[in-house]
């Protein structure tokens, strides 16, 4: 039995998984996951509020959004979502938002990361761990010897990497001398925004009382976009304690990209009262730094993948390698899977 490991368990990695469990028989294949963060979702992000973990908030991705030229495409994907009640058509009102004729907006009711973990499921028998930081790749006797950040290591047979692109040039060991000078230039030309994201969390009763649910900002330096999370996501009751979102613009992401995240914080805030001057004080704060936001460059060409090694097989891809939405992702995974499944 080949074991493969997959590093990262956002969008691509768990469909990764999900694909792989679909279309290749169990006795094959032994799927490993890492992510270095402490739970699923990587840019599907949902947190929870200290005080009361049914409040949650999505500090990355907000909705998912159909384009109408991956309608027909990815159709399976859009209504098994929906047919799972993981996705919701978006009804709650939205103010700016500028949308492509044509294209339709999803809520996720228990919060974006429930995608990644609808796919997790999937992958029955996968091994998830969390809090695996990988920094080297090396070859080992026709296997990948990875270690992560505590200095564990262990071998595997594949290795697919779906973390952003810097972080797969940040990696050591073997793996510097694979890449070559051509993909090298290719995989340092990928480029991301920067932002900084507010999850603002209110105790149960409380009442935020705005006639959207969703507002786009164009007017302020800092703050580009404010969700009323449980709003936005049609769950209104005395029971549910409300969320605030608070994403700033990618400038101001930039330029405060190296800052103390308390003075960032307390920068948003107070733009924040400007915006929104009726907004109650929250319960508590998480003020999250996006180093790697949204794709602003891909990889060229689009390939969704690029093999680095075939024997041992060695892949990278996610939407660094194609572009950054949901679509892009499953073009991503599924590429992989396609490379992968001929490598076997």
């Amino acid at each position: 039995m080949a074991r493969v490991l997959i590093v990262g368990a956002g969008l691509t990695g768990s469909l990764c998984a999900a694909l792989l469990r679909r279309e290749l028989p169990q006795r094959l294949l032994r799927i490993v996951l890492w992510d270095k963060a402490r739970g699923a979702g990587g840019r599907m992000a949902t947190s929870r509020s200290t005080q009361d973990p049914k409040c949650t908030a999505d500090l990355g991705a907000q909705y998912v959004t159909r384009m109408p030229e991956y309608a027909k495409k990815h159709q399976g994907f859009y209504e098994d979502l929906l047919t799972h009640g993981v996705l919701r058509p978006l009804t709650a009102p939205v103010e700016g938002m500028q949308m492509k004729e044509g294209a339709e907006n999803f809520v996720t009711p228990e919060g974006i990361s429930s995608i990644v973990k609808h796919y997790l499921k999937e992958s029955a028998g996968a091994d998830v761990f969390y809090n695996h930081h990988v920094t080297q790749i090396c070859l080992r006797d026709e296997k990948w010897e990875v270690c992560v950040s505590t200095g564990s290591s262990d071998q595997f047979d594949m290795v697919i990497l779906t973390m952003p692109v810097p972080q797969i040039l940040q990696l050591q060991g073997d793996i510097v001398n694979i890449i070559n000078k051509s993909q090298r230039q290719q995989l340092e030309s990928v480029s991301y925004s920067s932002r900084y994201a507010l999850g603002l969390f209110y105790e149960a009763g409380t009442q935020i009382d705005v006639p959207w649910a969703v507002r786009y900002i164009s007017d302020n330096p800092c703050i580009r976009f404010i969700s009323i999370d449980n709003k936005k996501r049609n769950i209104e009751s005395p029971d549910v304690a409300p969320s605030v979102v608070v994403h700033t613009s990618v400038p101001f992401g930039t330029s405060h990209l190296e800052s103390d995240k308390e003075k960032v914080q307390q920068l948003i805030l107070d733009q924040l009262k400007d915006v929104v001057p009726s907004l109650p004080e929250p319960a508590s704060i998480k003020c999250h730094r996006w180093r790697y936001s949204q794709v602003t460059k891909a990889f060229p060409g689009s390939p969704g993948q690029i093999t680095l090694h075939t024997k041992p097989f060695l892949v990278c891809g996610g939407d660094g390698f194609i572009h950054s939405n949901f679509d892009g992702c499953i073009d991503s995974a599924m590429s992989i899977v396609q490379a992968l499944k001929s490598s076997l």
